[in-house]
């Protein structure tokens, strides 16, 4: 362990918390649920943002944004989806404060609103009034708009990053002319989710839909992404939504075919959020802190520069010229730790915060020709000469990259079972982990399942085959095989 980091295997919960913490990646906000993203935390979820925005550019996509405040009445207009985040919404009833006497600040009763106003939770409803003004024809379509902005939803069990009343995100909304084009949009979507997480995030998830009760609401089939974390349990990692017609059809949008007729647009929706920043911690960190996928990691390479005096430390300086040279040139993210706090105090620092390599170059490395090249996944610490310092670098991220994507892959196919009997599923949901098993598709009995093991269906897997199977709960012909398992 690393800096009083609570053990990872047997208090989790508080290990991810320090870690956040120690790792100096968020904080609490003042109003309770919200969080403060630091600047290194920041340029973590940066780093996701800017790859997967060059993801969506490439395939067509472009940004736009739309107000953070919805008029109530908009919510109203698609029933399915306002009774699901209904209990989440924060409303705005009036528009100002004012100054009393006796009670100090009160809001102004003189200023409430004649409608009340919904904080964004998710832009659906005020993105498709808005497309109704601008589609009339086959010709306007598709629309392929996605936004970066924050949403709110007023959660009651918070976590940093993973369950926050504001939170940042992507959110994609796309409208078609056809159905076979919004499902290929949501299978596109949800292929460069993959991507996301197993080329960038070295996190191995399963691709699969979701079950009647878990889709998103106002969806005819939501799509996800499922991940395991550390602990065995389940993070929904990311979703696209086939609307369907639904949203059309609540808000009038309809477009003159190339036939001349009169039709509903098709719609997808689509988001990830900073809750893939908890992903990283969970399903990468040890009981040092974090451990950083190269691709996404802040700093790639930290320099460790041990100098006891300005001569040292000049002549340190000019040693490294050529290493600062080669990262500059092979667009290396690096930083030189020159504070004047202990070396050992230096490496638990950049262990805790993931950095893959350390490089460690003191007055002997320069009169030898030498440095010290550590690795944060594996904690291997070698000799090497400077000229191999700058060239087996960029490999050996690359190795670190794909050596995390193994470990994590490892670990999921070591959790995942399959069972035959109830007692055995229940057994293996209370050790955690992924099970594998028949569903007979009955709303009954997957309530059933939820409320005695706490256990979901995380996903319908795209290569399912219930043939042959029978249901783990009711013994019926399995309509479905399913991912079962805690999560977050």
């Amino acid at each position: 362990m690393s800096k009083g980091l609570p053990p990872k295997d047997s208090d989790f919960s508080a290990w991810y918390n320090a870690i956040v913490s120690k790792a100096d990646l968020a904080e609490h906000g003042p109003v309770k649920g919200t969080m403060v993203i630091k600047p290194y935390g920041f340029q973590l979820w940066d780093n996701i943002k800017e790859i997967f925005d060059k993801m969506i550019k490439a395939t067509g996509h472009t940004n736009a944004y739309f107000p953070l405040f919805i008029p109530k009445s908009y919510l109203a207009q698609e029933a399915e989806h306002v009774d699901g985040f209904a209990k989440e919404c924060a409303v705005v009833t009036h528009t100002r404060l004012k100054a009393d006497p006796e009670k100090g600040i009160i809001v102004d009763p003189e200023s409430k609103l004649e409608e009340e106003v919904i904080v964004r939770p998710t832009s659906e409803t005020i993105i498709w009034a808005m497309y109704k003004k601008w589609i009339q024809s086959y010709r306007d379509l598709p629309i392929l708009i996605n936004q970066w902005a924050n949403v709110v939803r007023w959660e009651m069990r918070t976590r940093l990053f993973l369950r926050t009343s504001e939170f940042l995100w992507q959110e994609g909304h796309t409208a078609h002319a056809t159905a076979e084009e919004a499902q290929k949009e949501t299978l596109d979507i949800l292929e460069l989710y993959r991507q996301l997480a197993e080329d960038y995030l070295a996190m191995p998830v399963l691709t699969g839909f979701k079950s009647e009760a878990e889709k998103f609401a106002g969806a005819n089939k939501t799509y996800c992404i499922e991940a395991m974390m550390g602990d065995k349990k389940a993070l929904q990692a990311g979703t696209s939504h086939n609307l369907g017609q639904n949203f059309a059809k609540a808000f009038d949008v309809r477009f003159q075919t190339k036939e001349n007729t009169e039709a509903f647009v098709y719609a997808t929706s689509w988001g990830v959020s900073t809750r893939l920043v908890g992903a990283v911690i969970m399903a990468h960190g040890d009981d040092k802190g974090l451990r950083l996928p190269p691709k996404i990691a802040p700093i790639q390479v930290v320099i460790i520069p041990i100098a006891r005096d300005e001569a040292q430390a000049e002549m340190v300086k000019k040693y490294l010229q050529p290493v600062r040279d080669s990262f500059e040139e092979k667009g290396i993210r690096y930083h030189e730790d020159w504070t004047d706090r202990s070396p050992g105090f230096k490496f638990n620092e950049w262990e805790m915060k993931g950095v893959p390599l350390r490089l460690e170059v003191g007055p002997r490395d320069v009169e030898n020709n030498k440095a010290v090249l550590a690795r944060r996944d594996n904690g291997d610490k070698n000799i090497v000469s400077l000229e191999e310092a700058k060239e087996s670098i960029p490999n050996l991220l690359e190795e670190i990259q794909e050596g995390l994507f193994s470990q994590a892959l490892q670990f999921q196919k070591d959790n995942t079972h399959t069972v035959e009997t109830y007692d055995e599923f229940k057994a293996q949901i209370k050790k955690g982990g992924f099970v594998r098993c028949g569903w007979d598709g009955s709303p009954e009995t997957e309530t059933a399942i939820k409320n005695d093991t706490k256990a979901t269906i995380r996903c319908i897997p795209l290569d399912e085959n219930p043939l042959e199977l029978t249901c783990i709960y009711s013994g019926k012909p399995a309509l479905h095989e399913v991912i079962y398992a805690k999560a977050y």
